[in-house]
């Protein structure tokens, strides 16, 4: 049987980790490879039991590191797999054997700034620069590029010609499947009792959040609940919020799937003013539970959610203000969700991978 690297060391972590989970669970449907999943030993547990067709690795190499660049490419080589699936854009960059990755956004790209890290500037420009060389060297070395919508498509495009557009595969990403299945942890009810507006997702620079804080500071019938991680990032804007005595600025860190049903579920709406994307999990998590969406008027969005939410400039303060004010959940009107799935992700994931396999084949 031929042999499938999947790259799953970032599989506790937000967002990349939602998608190397289900990317896992649903191929488990396939039997015809064998896949061999590169996971740290923290989380290896949390994979439970697999078919006989996977072949777990541990691999605690961490990404961004050394150790990835010489003990990951060692197992990998070890293991002489006919295709491996970088799942993340930071991998072993000498690795020479076939191989895939998905691309989510190229943010840094167009967002370099030493505000984005938590080292000293020349430490973050170094890191900035090897970024962009194992960009670059993925997008022509790769056998296909997978990104989460056509907007990341047509950001690598224009970053390095049309020679790789045939090679790059959008293929959208969906709703969770435990998300899916979470029942709504009502308890929260008797802590938010005031209406609120909802942000989900990390506290990075390009998420622009510090500017929908500084719109909450003349918004006071309303609380902002800002749900994410716990991180460098978040600990630096929760105590610039606390240096104001704002008190309608509510932080909700690390939160369980329960708890994000009950925050879509009441919010008066998800608020998302980034200025740049990839996807956006958090939107299509809200219109799946029928939370209406206001956010930036950016390609991605517009893609994903086929226009339909309320859009402002994420670049005006007043606008975005402007819009929470004239909001009326009442009156707005439910669209129903974008028809993503993981499972069809994966599915076509999988077809991704018998393509390239069979070229090959057909070729030797």
């Amino acid at each position: 049987m031929k042999k499938i690297g999947i790259d799953a060391r970032l599989y506790g972590q937000t967002g990349v980790g939602r998608y190397i989970k289900n990317l896992i669970y649903y191929l488990q449907e396939e039997e015809n490879f064998l896949f061999y999943i590169y996971i740290s030993s923290l989380h290896k547990k949390e994979l439970g039991y697999l078919p006989e067709n996977f072949i777990i690795r541990e691999n605690n190499s961490p990404w961004h590191s050394v150790r990835e660049q010489t003990d990951c490419l060692l197992m990998l080589l070890q293991d002489s797999l006919d295709l491996m699936h970088f799942t993340y854009f930071s991998y072993p960059f000498f690795y020479r054997k076939p191989f895939i990755i998905t691309l989510h956004d190229l943010t840094p790209y167009f967002f370099k700034t030493g505000k984005a890290s938590t080292r000293a500037k020349y430490l973050y420009d170094l890191k900035h620069f090897f970024y962009r060389i194992l960009v670059k060297n993925a997008v022509l070395r790769a056998q296909a590029i997978i990104t989460p919508s056509q907007a990341v498509k047509n950001d690598i495009v224009k970053m390095f010609g049309t020679a790789v557009d045939k090679k790059i595969h959008p293929i959208y990403e969906g709703v969770d499947r435990e998300l899916l299945a979470a029942q709504e942890n009502r308890r929260l009810r008797s802590q938010f009792t005031r209406p609120f507006f909802l942000y989900v997702g990390n506290f990075y620079p390009h998420k622009n959040v510090e500017m929908l804080i500084q719109v909450f500071s003349q918004i006071t019938q309303y609380d902002l609940v800002l749900v994410g991680k716990r991180d460098f990032f978040a600990r630096r804007i929760e105590q610039s919020v606390k240096k104001t005595g704002r008190n309608n600025v509510r932080f909700f860190f690390d939160a369980r799937d329960e708890d994000l049903v009950f925050f879509y579920k009441h919010a008066q709406a998800l608020i998302n003013p980034s200025l740049s994307e990839g996807f956006g999990l958090p939107l299509i998590e809200a219109a799946y539970f029928n939370c209406p969406i206001i956010a930036s008027h950016i390609p991605v969005f517009n893609e994903i959610l086929m226009g339909k939410f309320i859009k402002i400039n994420p670049k005006s303060p007043d606008n975005l203000e402007q819009a929470i004010r004239t909001f009326n959940k009442e009156k707005y009107i439910l669209l129903a969700p974008p028809d993503y799935s993981f499972k069809k992700m994966a599915e076509e994931t999988y077809l991704l991978y018998k393509q390239i396999l069979y070229e090959r084949n057909a070729q030797e």
